[in-house]
């Protein structure tokens, strides 16, 4: 009799002992087991990468100089300019050819004194800087494809991150239907 009860409890202490050195951990229909892992290959992926550089060069630019400016020429033009602009303008148009012509000769008179009139500024060089994007490539891991075995077979996956010498795997249990 106790043979035979040790016939019937060896296969319960084999698979006690199995799960025990497979590391088992899960539930009714699943347990999980660590397998070793054989190959790792990261999985990359290439990005374009903006960077901001800022440029800088010597620039030429007029500098004017403040101080005083004469109005004498645009005066005097506007004088002459309505003057004549009375003279010329007839009986019944004397009003609109006066200020026709002041607003003429002012502007000839401020053209004609700017032409005379010597340079209000200088040259000079400054520096000029704008920041400009540069763009460049890179490889980034993107994940790891990573080969085990369980069970005298391999299996593939993809990870987000190097198992190392093993990976952690869940194996689910299902009964068989037909007999």
């Amino acid at each position: 009799m106790k043979t035979t009860r040790l016939i019937l409890a060896l296969p319960l202490l084999v698979g006690c002992a199995t799960d025990a050195a497979a590391g088992y951990r899960g539930g009714r229909d699943h347990y999980y087991v660590d397998a070793r892992v054989v190959h790792v290959e990261p999985i990359y992926r290439t990005v374009r990468v903006e960077e901001p550089r800022r440029e800088c060069w010597d620039e030429e630019v007029y500098v004017e100089r403040p101080g005083y400016r004469s109005h004498t020429g645009v005066i005097l033009g506007g004088i002459v300019g309505g003057v004549l602009g009375h003279e010329l303008g007839g009986h019944h148009h004397h009003g609109l050819a006066t200020a026709a012509g002041t607003v003429l000769g002012a502007s000839i008179g401020r053209d004609l004194s700017h032409r005379q009139a010597p340079a209000d500024g200088y040259y000079t060089t400054r520096e000029r800087c704008e920041v400009r994007p540069t763009y460049t490539t890179e490889k980034r891991i993107d994940g790891y494809r990573v080969t085990y075995v369980y069970a005298g077979r391999e299996h593939e996956t993809i990870t987000d991150h190097d198992p190392g010498d093993v990976i952690r795997v869940r194996v689910a249990v299902q009964p068989q239907e037909d007999y």
